[in-house]
């Protein structure tokens, strides 16, 4: 067999060392062909922080994934924190920032800070990174069009740090039906006017109720939920609303990953047909999460 024959033979065979990168990059999207046609017009919400939110790299991956995401017809919302840079921010103005019991204490000088860096710094930063490759999206905080409702959380001992009362989608719909990519951030007024910061992950899974989305996806800087948090190889791949309220119970899911995870139980027993936590330092995670069988971190599904 000559060497044309064996190229020939090998346009078959994804593993073949003879294949080129043009027809490896033609097959895989041909593969990606039922995922693309499965989630067309459905609703994904992903919360982006993380590792993916500062490492350049990662960051304009994750960026150029959405964007391919919206581009194949997926109608996708953007939940995104940014608490490092708020810290930052905070020290530049000699304002020392202040947690209790894992969460920032919000008084009225900090909140003005919070709302600056959400809401117009780095809010506008990942729409322009969507813009610059090809999508259109449009920054939102859940304040415009009364997109969030605020309640104080607990007692007010964190100050201006809220839960969500409300979600309004009617300012949302039209934008993804018309192919936007809204990017909000996790500020919103209470019904007396004042602006609240939210934990994201809680906007994201209040929000993908609410839109009846498909799924909700989580990037986070942990491979999923693990059994045991010291070894990766324990990840959990998929798991039961009642397996993960058991791990909550059991102590195994804790600290961090606790909110993360009752984020994900909340949104499943409003609808969502699937949560998803996973690793946003692997290089298109959401990619490998969307269109392959296998995904990648954690799944939780279903009811039970």
């Amino acid at each position: 067999m000559n060497t044309e024959e064996k190229q020939k033979n090998s346009s078959n065979n994804l593993n073949s060392p003879l294949m080129d990168k043009d027809s490896i990059r033609v097959s895989v999207l041909s593969e990606a062909l039922p995922y693309i046609q499965r989630f067309a017009n459905k609703r994904i919400v992903v919360k982006y922080g993380g590792s993916a939110m500062v490492n350049k790299k990662l960051q304009n991956a994750v960026l150029r994934d959405i964007s391919l995401l919206s581009s194949v017809g997926v109608q996708i919302v953007v939940i995104h924190g940014g608490g490092p840079e708020i810290n930052q921010w905070l020290k530049k103005l000699g304002i020392k920032p202040v947690f209790l019991d894992g969460l920032r204490i919000t008084d009225t000088e900090t909140m003005d800070v919070v709302e600056m860096v959400l809401a117009g710094r780095v809010n506008k930063q990942i729409v322009s990174g969507i813009n610059t490759h090809g999508s259109l999206a449009i920054g939102l905080c859940g304040i415009d069009g009364g997109l969030i409702e605020a309640r104080t959380l607990g007692d007010g001992t964190h100050g201006l740090v809220g839960e969500v009362a409300k979600v309004n989608t009617k300012l949302l719909i039209p934008l993804l039906e018309k192919g936007y990519v809204p990017v909000i951030s996790s500020i919103a007024n209470s019904h007396d006017g004042r602006s609240h910061n939210i934990n994201a992950d809680t906007v994201a899974g209040e929000l993908a109720a609410a839109l009846g989305a498909e799924k909700l996806i989580l990037l986070t800087d942990t491979p999923g939920i693990l059994r045991n948090e010291n070894d990766p190889s324990s990840l959990i791949e998929k798991i039961r609303l009642s397996e993960a309220r058991e791990l909550i119970e059991q102590g195994i899911v804790k600290e961090g990953m606790r909110p993360k995870v009752e984020c994900c139980i909340r949104s499943l027993a409003q609808g969502v047909n699937a949560a998803h936590i996973i690793d946003g330092r692997t290089p298109h995670a959401l990619l490998l999460e969307v269109f392959t069988d296998a995904g990648i971190g954690t799944m939780v599904m279903g009811r039970g």
